[in-house]
């Protein structure tokens, strides 16, 4: 009996041999095939949705622009860059960003690997009982290729090419995050810096104060000022103590808001920061053409990729309609005995093909269709979306910056008046022309127009700044920090 089930199995392993051939000549003609049919839509990127210039950009200025300007050079403060390299390495939004990459780069390979066979090797025993009660055993061992899917209609491959734009989303939206970083820095550290600028112009203006009150007390003790006078100086100095301890606790604020930014504990030893003066004066920066926005912006370049994903799942949805092809194959050994494995003429190959065509799917497919459609139509608007707000920003930016410049040389202007305001008021009332109300009031207007010098050019500075950041300044700094 043994011997005719070993028979048996070399005529059904010569057979097999014969069927696996023809299953091999299959697998070569689908995968030839594979390649052939793509139902992605072309992609043809979206029109602008904007003007073709700035309007408040009427003459431009040379210069490089500030994509092509790295943060470590666009930045003069050396406590500033200082900071932004502790950032880059330990603040948590942008260690959240490089995950996200690493994310869409292993979702990417997995849909990869669906495009190749999968081989494995196995061994297997199985038992069969005949209706006559004879049993037979057979054993194999050998390599297997297990439910390949042919990708005639390009599925599998639209899939991988989502995954891929998906991946390229990710890198952008990295580099956007490194941009909102450094720009958010910076901004918090030149609020940092104007209230160090506000509360050492606060402390003078204290100890102006404490010395004319002095001064009115003695006068109203000799019996030269009247009891409002003295209440009046009175009034000016608590003013300014209560604008010193409101800046201090900005102060603090502010601090804690860089310390969360930059991912840690400030280091004690950090280099000397520049005055409030020289931050304000940066280099100045050309914007360039609206449609330079679409290749300089990391967030209109990861929000364009999302469209390609998008296009991609089309194709996907419109391959399920058509049927689908799996390869399943053995190669290997195979025998009615254990000890027989391996041995001359047990060598067997065998395959089989499944074709699979969805007749009755309640509208799942059509359902899936209509999905990746609207999907489509919304990434879309999204990228339309991230153009018009980067054309705004822009726009925003550059009206800034063209009067900006006169308002703070105006500020100026009107301080230095102030201020001479001022010491005529203070001489005027020392020699009895004037009474304090008008030292008062001139008091009052040089610490508010100084105050105002101060926010202007802090005004300033975080424009050109924003500039920087909404022309697509910020990121490209060589390798990507992890």
């Amino acid at each position: 009996m043994i011997e005719r089930i070993g028979t048996r199995l070399a005529a059904t392993a010569i057979d097999a041999r014969r069927r696996g051939a023809a299953c091999a000549t299959l697998l070569v003609a689908t995968a030839l095939l594979a390649g052939c049919m793509n139902l992605i839509p072309a992609y043809e990127r979206p029109a602008a949705p904007i003007a073709a210039s700035f309007d408040a950009e009427a003459s431009q200025p040379a210069g490089t622009a500030a994509a092509d300007i790295e943060w470590r050079r666009y930045f003069t403060d050396a406590r500033l860059k200082r900071l932004i390299d502790i950032a880059l390495q330990s603040n948590r939004d942008l260690r959240l960003a490089m995950l996200n990459i690493e994310q869409a780069q292993a979702t990417y390979q997995l849909r990869r690997a669906d495009t190749w066979p999968t081989l494995g090797v196995g061994a297997n025993a199985s038992r069969q009982v005949s209706g006559s009660g004879q049993v037979g055993t057979s054993y194999a061992v050998g390599f297997a290729v297990t439910s390949y899917e042919v990708d005639l209609f390009g599925r599998v491959r639209s899939l991988s090419q989502s995954a891929q734009a998906q991946v390229m989303a990710a890198v952008e939206t990295r580099n956007t995050v490194q941009i909102s970083l450094v720009s958010a820095l910076a901004s918090t550290y030149l609020n940092l810096q104007a209230d160090d600028a506000l509360l050492e112009l606060t402390r003078q203006t204290l100890a102006t104060r404490e010395e004319s009150f002095k001064l009115a007390k003695l006068r109203f003790d000799n019996g030269v000022a009247s009891e409002l006078d003295l209440r009046q100086a009175e009034s000016l100095l608590e003013g300014a103590r209560a604008a010193l301890a409101q800046l201090q606790r900005q102060r603090r604020l502010d601090e804690n808001a860089l310390v969360l930014l930059v991912g840690q504990p400030l280091p004690a030893e950090l280099p000397a920061g520049q005055p409030m003066a020289g931050l304000a004066q940066s280099p100045e920066l050309p914007a360039g053409l609206p449609s330079e926005l679409l290749e300089r912006r990391p967030d209109v370049r990861a929000a364009e990729q999302q469209l390609i994903a998008a296009n991609a799942n089309i194709g996907a949805a419109r391959a399920a309609f058509f049927p689908r092809i799996s390869l399943t194959g053995n190669a290997g050994s195979a025998s009615a005995q254990l000890s027989g494995l391996f041995k001359g003429g047990t060598f067997a190959l065998t395959g089989t093909a499944q074709l699979l065509q969805t007749l009755f799917d309640a509208g799942r497919n059509q359902g899936n269709l209509e999905l990746a459609q609207v999907q489509r139509k919304i990434a879309v608007a999204q990228y339309e979306k991230a153009i018009q707000s980067a054309f705004r920003e822009v726009a925003d930016a550059l009206a800034g910056r063209e009067t900006l410049v006169v308002q703070l040389r105006a500020q100026t202007a009107a301080a230095q008046a102030s201020e001479a305001t001022a010491r005529l008021s203070d001489l005027r009332y020392r020699n009895g022309a004037a009474s304090y109300l008008e030292v008062l009031d001139a008091h009052r207007a040089l610490y508010a127009a100084r105050q105002a010098v101060v926010q202007l050019q802090t005004l300033q500075a975080q424009n050109q700044l924003a500039l920087y950041k909404v022309l697509g300044g910020g990121w490209n700094d060589g390798p990507m920090v992890r």
